[in-house]
């Protein structure tokens, strides 16, 4: 893994820092040198299982347009069907609806600093590992958090999202 902290960060995750960093959070943001826009890239550049790559899938609920994002264990298929039991029916959420919505761009979405209150759920999965790895507003931005973090920073709850076969 190479760290970069020391380098500029592009204004996203500039952004990202500064939330972490007023909420106490001690870890940097680093930025990779490859990109990170799938869990598989993310993990080959930091050096840890896909499994530990917290990735944000966002969908659009229809009831009322609102931004639903799941953050789930990198190595799990979101079902679909689960979370629209928990939430509503889902529609997709595309690029120009997720900039908009929740403040990123696809590749680089940030659990956190949202634009616009977002419904978001978390992973079960996630849970079971000591430490995750989160976008952090740009898709070669990332940032390490326990399972727990994640929760407290979120306030979303635990749920089993992952499709099984």
């Amino acid at each position: 893994m190479q760290d970069q902290t020391q380098e500029k960060l592009p204004d996203t995750a500039q952004r990202v820092a500064d939330l972490l960093a007023g909420i106490g959070h001690d870890k940097p943001v680093v930025m990779l040198p490859e990109t990170g826009k799938t869990s598989a890239e993310a993990a080959a550049g930091l050096g840890c299982s896909v499994a530990e790559i917290a990735k944000s899938i966002v969908f659009r609920r229809l009831a009322d347009d609102a931004a639903v994002m799941v953050v789930a264990s990198g190595i799990n298929r979101v079902d679909e069907h689960k979370v629209a039991s928990i939430v509503g029916p889902l529609g997709r959420a595309d690029a120009k609806f997720v900039k908009t919505r929740i403040g990123y761009a696809i590749g680089g979405v940030c659990p956190i600093g949202h634009v616009e209150k977002t419904v978001m759920l978390i992973d079960e999965d996630l849970m079971q590992y000591g430490s995750v790895w989160a976008a952090a507003g740009h898709p070669h931005a990332v940032f390490n958090l326990t399972p727990q973090q994640l929760v407290a920073m979120t306030g979303a709850p635990v749920v089993d999202v992952a499709l099984r076969a």
